[in-house]
């Protein structure tokens, strides 16, 4: 997934951040209300873990005004407010969860899963078939004949985004955001590069190319 990391606390944001990018995610981490606004509305992400305490403000402001407009990113408060009536408030704000500082990493990644699992819907199933080529999301694999393919955490990222809406085109700078951090300097042909690596084990008709446009996946079938 895109996450997105709202954490004033430089140790815990870094500590949060390299947690969450061992489990194969692309992470962005700011410290304030402005910058996290102006993130969410260049950046299509997929989960946010949102502290409240901000030097600019309060985070469940950006929650409020995120959750007038759109519902389809999850998010997850993380804060020292520990009193039942922060959670209800946090909640009834449109939170998906809770947790309260100082918390487990583990615990942490643990409950981003769990509230992802929530926001499954039907064009984000979890198995997918083209040709002989199945994609577990579940599992985070992909097989081929049945067999599991050796990928690495950046194919595996861009054969997840491709099956999210099987038949779309992704952009190359679609799949660069989704690839890397904001703050990440990606080489202009580093797509290319991964496509061509994927194409040698998924088979070059699995990943199409629409020229001028970007990738899409072959046609298939939810599996």
């Amino acid at each position: 997934m895109r996450i997105l990391i709202v954490e004033d606390e430089h140790d815990l944001g870094a500590a949060v951040q390299e947690r969450v990018r061992l489990d194969g995610h692309a992470v962005d981490w700011f410290t304030t209300l402005e910058d996290a606004r102006a993130a969410v509305a260049t950046v299509d992400y997929d989960f946010m873990l949102l502290d409240l305490g901000l030097p600019d403000g309060n985070g469940r402001d950006l929650l409020r005004e995120i959750r007038r407009t759109s519902s389809d990113i999850a998010i997850l408060i993380t804060t020292a407010e520990d009193q039942i009536s922060d959670r209800i408030a946090g909640l009834s704000d449109g939170a998906d969860d809770y947790i309260v500082k100082p918390y487990d990493l583990n615990e942490l990644v643990a409950r981003i899963a769990a509230v992802a699992r929530r926001y499954a819907t039907p064009r984000r199933r979890a198995h997918y078939r083209a040709g002989d080529i199945m994609i577990d999301r579940e599992s985070r694999a992909v097989l081929r004949n049945g067999q599991v393919l050796d990928l690495t955490a950046r194919e595996w990222a861009i054969m997840e985004l491709l099956s999210r809406h099987p038949g779309r085109i992704y952009s190359r700078q679609q799949i660069d955001t989704a690839l890397y951090a904001l703050d990440h300097d990606v080489d202009s042909n580093t797509v290319e590069v991964f496509i061509s690596r994927l194409r040698k084990k998924v088979g070059t008709a699995t990943i199409r190319t629409v020229r001028g446009r970007g990738y899409c996946l072959a046609d298939g079938t939810p599996a």
